[in-house]
């Protein structure tokens, strides 16, 4: 009796243990395929729907590892369980196999096939990825933030497997984006590397890379304010493109862009500059001073004392003799100035040149430190021809030129300064300069001028006094006028042109006169002689524009 009790009991329990794991099946097909069918609208949306096993057969799939020893580890059961790294980590046969890159990108997931059924999982840092079993040989990556994780998957064999997964940023549509705007440039690749985006390849101009890095920086500029919209389809677009979200309320970071572009066989640009100013001064000064006065006893009544310098004598006076005097003084003065210069800069197209003809002067300068303490430091100030200029040659033969010239000079006027506690006065230089700044494109050889009248300054300054400076004719003993007039033009003519490297073996200067002998200086009286016939293929001719050759 006690016997067949027992039957029935281990019967009961074997069709509760049937029921639960075809219950498990049940529940593994219905989560796999919920997952699956997301991925494929996911996907494909807009497309047509295809079938499932198509859709099953688009998963990767990965081998499983070389078995390094034979048998199962002790404790596994028959039955698949999923244990978290939490719980234990697995007791792998043969040890950890060769790591399996999988890489995914930012805000996106796949489906991994595996070689056997998996019971045992661990995951590095869940924040980059998470792993999800939709059913005991298909696993669920979705992606989280930028990095690199690893995962460690066990079979029911007892073998594992090692996942390096690699989160990297979204670099497809920025590079069907630079596609789409730059059908001509076919070689541009854009690369992900950790959170930035390298523009790699080579493109015909610097124009054109500076295009492809301002697309690049567009494209994630503008996915950014479509994510700042808030759901889950804005902080996917941002994760997608490398957006950081915001910690400790700082703002996000926006992937870096990094530009490897190389331009095809660079032009080189050589800027000529020729500065002309021309400064005319003049001087008109006329006036008088008169001094009359009257000696009566041991007084002096005087009427007008030293107005040229406009200081006024008194009424009265303690002098003992009469004086009576006056004094014209008339000048004219005309002064002109005339600088020229023409300097001469080569630079490669897109990189920036600079030239200066000048010198450098050190002014002090007061700084307060983090202690309180006043120091003076000196300062390096420039002064002189300047020019700085950036040329860009485009695919037309066109010269796009950004150009910025500067003429400045030490003033013969300084500026007063005079120190606490002290008598002395310190005059410290003035520097006057005068500069222009524009971008223009132009072809080879042609020019273009800068400048004009920049300055024309007009002073006139009358001292009268009053009532008898009024009078006609005998008023101007009484008063005194300056007239004077400054004029300064300047005018900056810039020439580009565009030059290619020497030839190995050009004509020089030198070339051409050879060097004296005794005999000819002392009998026949030479200070030259032939130059001496060199082996090997003849100079070139002498180069044009400086000792560089034009294009």
């Amino acid at each position: 009796m006690t016997g067949s009790r027992n039957s029935a009991v281990r019967a009961g329990n074997r069709r509760t243990l049937v029921n639960l794991a075809t219950l498990a099946a049940l529940v593994g097909v219905s989560a796999w395929a919920s997952a699956q069918s997301a991925v494929e609208s996911a996907t494909v949306r807009g497309s047509t729907a295809r079938s499932a096993a198509a859709a099953g057969s688009a998963v990767p799939s990965i081998k499983a590892p070389a078995l390094r020893g034979q048998g199962k580890p002790a404790g596994l059961a028959g039955e698949p369980r999923m244990v978290h790294m939490a719980d234990s980590a697995p007791a792998c046969v043969g040890g950890l196999p060769q790591p399996v890159q999988v890489r995914i990108n930012a805000g996106k997931s796949t489906l991994l096939n595996l070689p056997e059924p998996i019971v045992r999982r661990t995951l590095g840092d869940p924040a980059i990825a998470d792993a999800r079993m939709v059913s005991p040989q298909v696993m669920y990556l979705v992606s989280g933030s930028i990095g690199t994780t690893n995962a460690i998957l066990q079979g029911r064999s007892g073998r594992c497997m090692v996942l390096d997964i690699v989160v990297a940023i979204d670099t497809d549509a920025v590079q069907a984006k630079i596609v789409e705007l730059m059908p001509s440039e076919k070689a541009v690749k854009v690369i992900a590397a950790g959170d930035s985006l390298v523009l790699t390849g080579m493109v015909t101009d610097a124009m054109a890379a500076d295009r492809a890095v301002s697309i690049a920086n567009a494209y994630v500029r503008t996915a950014y304010q479509q994510g700042m919209g808030g759901g889950s389809s804005g902080g996917n677009q941002q994760g997608r493109l490398g957006i950081q979200p915001a910690q400790n309320g700082a703002a996000p970071q926006l992937a870096r862009i990094i530009n490897l572009l190389s331009v095809g066989a660079p032009q080189q640009v050589m800027l000529e500059v020729k500065v002309a100013e021309v400064a005319k001064t003049l001087l008109d000064k006329l006036g008088a001073s008169v001094n009359a006065a009257r000696t009566q006893g041991s007084w002096t009544y005087q009427l007008l004392s030293n107005f040229l310098t406009g200081e006024v004598g008194g009424m009265a006076g303690a002098v003992k003799s009469s004086v009576n005097n006056l004094v014209i003084d008339a000048e004219k003065r005309d002064g002109m100035l005339r600088i020229l210069a023409e300097p001469t800069v080569m630079a490669i197209s897109g990189q920036e040149g600079s030239f200066l003809a000048g010198g450098k002067i050190l002014i002090p300068v007061s700084q307060t430190t983090e202690a309180g303490v006043l120091r003076v430091t000196l300062e390096e100030k420039e002064f002189g021809v300047g020019l700085k200029f950036t040329p860009t040659v485009l695919a037309d033969g066109r010269i796009n030129l950004r150009v910025a010239p500067e003429v400045s000079e030490l003033s013969r006027e300084g500026v007063g300064i005079s120190t606490t506690g002290t008598s002395g006065r310190a005059v410290f230089p003035l520097i006057t300069t005068r500069r222009a700044s524009t971008t223009v494109q132009l072809f080879d050889g042609q020019s273009f001028a800068i400048g004009g009248l920049i300055k024309n300054n007009v002073a006139a300054n009358l001292k009268a006094l009053p009532i008898l400076g009024e009078i006609p004719i005998l008023g101007a003993l009484f008063r005194s006028t300056d007239f004077q007039s400054e004029k300064t033009e300047l005018v900056f003519i810039v020439t580009p042109r565009l030059v290619k490297p020497l030839p190995p073996d050009y004509q020089l200067p030198t070339d051409r006169v050879g060097e004296p002998s005794r005999q000819g200086v002392f009998l026949g009286g030479q200070l030259d002689s032939e130059p001496p016939t060199q082996p090997g293929a003849a100079r070139g001719a002498a180069p044009a524009a400086g000792g560089l050759e034009l294009k």
